[in-house]
């Protein structure tokens, strides 16, 4: 099963095991472990000028160049490439009083450094007059059902915080396959395959039991999930989902029952609403009755036996830089699904 990490952190999760995935800033910082010394509040601005002027005199050819460039004597920058080389203890420029050229290992170093340098430049580039500014086109896709509820009404919301990025919203009950389909994140619910995708676990969800008060005064309240068979189970059909039935935890282990019952449906919305309706008991997500629960239209059955919860995902290539918008977006969802009161308002 997927692994993931519930902090704010992104985690990937190739089979055996997962790590966080530091944000945008830390991730530029820790591409230069062995470049520039950090701690957990501070990075050596005498170090980050070495790897500047390193790039300045690599780049420009020349000490005095890159001093005037800097408004500092050619002495100090010459002082502070001998001064990352003793670091590194390797050897970067090869000087002469006619000219300076790059060693292999230099060569390979100021790739790096730029690299890193644009990086934090478009870092602080992409935070203005306190606000993260985001662009370009977003494309996501998620279960149809959820999305219709939980995903669509906050696409606007998010457009609205962010006029520059403009969002394609796919609802489909198959698995997309989001790499080559070409979308930047996908929403999914449930237990996640083993998987190169990196994901973000945004909110539990759990299945519980849920009838109306008004059925379970007519046909009783069960006490164990044996007793479901005296009632009517609102099921999905055959053809659809939930192939090994409803999940419950008995005596510390998961057994699984197929009731059975008069209205079946391969639509999970059809099943809520004759639930609503009074027909029966429906097996049905928190993200879907929570709301309903909360208002006293359903209540819970058998919830001393629910079955451990799954969880709500983010998911998402793997790419080396994750776009601000799709960094973003996962924020966003975050911040709402975190929010107890947001499911019950559902």
């Amino acid at each position: 099963m997927q692994k993931t990490h519930e902090s704010s952190g992104l985690a990937r999760s190739p089979a055996g095991g997962c790590r966080v995935v530091p944000s945008k800033y830390d991730l530029i910082l820790r591409q230069a472990v062995g470049i520039i010394d950090f701690d957990a509040h501070n990075v050596s601005v005498d170090k980050l000028r070495q790897l500047e002027s390193f790039v300045m005199v690599a780049t420009k050819g020349s000490l005095t160049a890159t001093a005037l460039t800097e408004g500092v004597a050619p002495a100090v920058i010459g002082r502070r490439i001998d001064a990352l080389e003793a670091r590194l203890g390797v050897k970067l420029l090869v000087r002469t009083t006619r000219r300076i050229t790059l060693t292999h290992e230099g060569s390979a170093f100021l790739e790096d450094c730029q690299r890193i340098l644009a990086d934090l430049s478009n870092a602080e580039a992409s935070v203005s007059a306190g606000g993260v500014k985001a662009s370009g086109h977003l494309r996501l896709t998620a279960p149809a059902g959820f999305g219709r509820r939980h995903v669509a009404p906050l696409v606007p919301r998010f457009v609205e915080q962010h006029p520059d990025v403009s969002v394609s919203l796919n609802l489909s009950d198959r698995v997309v396959d989001i790499v080559n389909e070409g979308f930047d994140c996908a929403v999914r619910v449930g237990d996640l395959p083993d998987s190169s995708l990196i994901s973000v676990r945004l909110a539990d969800n759990r299945r519980l039991c849920v009838a109306t008060p008004a059925y379970l005064e007519r046909a009783g309240t069960p006490a164990h999930p044996n007793e479901l068979h005296r009632h009517e189970c609102l099921t999905l059909s055959s053809d659809a989902s939930q192939t090994r039935g409803w999940a419950f935890l008995v005596d510390g282990e998961v057994m699984h029952l197929r009731p059975r019952g008069r209205l079946d449906c391969s639509d999970g919305q059809v099943l809520h609403d004759w639930c609503l309706k009074g027909l029966g008991i429906a097996w049905r997500s928190t993200w879907e009755v929570e709301s309903a629960v909360a208002a006293g239209r359903l209540r819970t059955v058998l919830e001393d036996f629910a079955s451990a919860p799954n969880g709500i995902f983010a998911v998402f290539p793997h790419v080396k830089h994750l776009p601000l918008r799709v960094r973003l977006w996962i924020d966003f969802l975050k911040h709402h699904y975190g929010n107890p009161a947001y499911w019950r308002g559902q």
